[in-house]
């Protein structure tokens, strides 16, 4: 052999092998099984041999997510969102922490929150109640994740209804749970809590619950009341006049 250091023809046979029966294992995984089986050289030089042998690992693509069709709603209350959005600790004064609730009605886009002290299945409860008195159209179907506020899915009381459950049950109304991981699913209550923080929680301070609760409703109220392209340029609050 004309270079001393080179792989001998074990060695590149061994190579072939391993990385046949391996072919999308990365280099390191590669290297490691190939020690085990009595590799002697550095993971530089198997790099080099693998370029040689137009051996080098394929990845594999990630798998592309699959949009989920949206589903066209035809009348207020036909599905509404709801999702909690913890306020950031740096707009409050003091060690509490406040929550808000949201709800978002997937046809008119109106929105109905509240500040509570606790993310809980009685804040829930409360919650809806209040949604339903505020609003004036039957909410048929509500949506949310599957956090312990919302469903006992993921909890040790998995087989008892949750308070919101019940509620449903009480109002003749069904409770969509999204696929768990899944935030995207909920994606019109996701974006608006993402515009609550660029227009509301970057630029205010809430000294009580009481502070904060007022400060929310005011938010709510111009939310409500600030025109959107999908609307035709009217606000949430004039849709809801229109078509209800």
């Amino acid at each position: 052999n004309s270079f001393p250091n080179a792989h001998t023809e074990s060695e590149i046979n061994l190579i072939k092998s391993y990385h046949r029966r391996n072919k999308h294992t990365g280099l390191v995984m590669l290297y490691v099984k190939l020690v085990q089986a009595g590799y002697k050289r550095s993971i530089t030089s198997l790099y080099r041999q693998l370029r040689k042998l137009n051996a080098i690992t394929v990845k594999l693509p990630n798998p592309k997510i699959k949009p989920k069709k949206y589903e066209t709603m035809f009348y207020c209350g036909q599905r509404v969102q709801i999702d909690v959005k913890v306020v950031p600790t740096s707009c409050i004064i003091g060690i509490e922490k406040y929550y808000q609730y949201t709800a978002i009605d997937e046809y008119s886009r109106k929105r109905f929150l509240m500040a509570f002290k606790e993310q809980s299945t009685y804040s829930t409860y409360q919650f809806v109640n209040a949604l339903q008195n505020a609003w004036k159209f039957k909410i048929e179907c509500i949506q949310t994740d599957n956090g312990s506020e919302f469903t006992n899915r993921f909890t040790t009381n998995k087989d008892k209804p949750s308070l919101l459950d019940l509620w449903c049950e009480q109002h003749n109304c069904i409770h969509k749970l999204i696929k768990p991981m899944t935030p995207r699913h909920n994606g019109k209550v996701e974006r608006s809590h993402r515009e609550d923080q660029k227009r509301f929680y970057s630029c205010h301070t809430f000294y009580s619950l009481e502070d904060f609760a007022k400060q929310l409703a005011v938010h709510n109220r111009r939310s409500n009341n600030f025109p959107m392209r999908p609307l035709r340029w009217l606000s949430p609050a004039e849709f809801t006049v229109q078509y209800v």
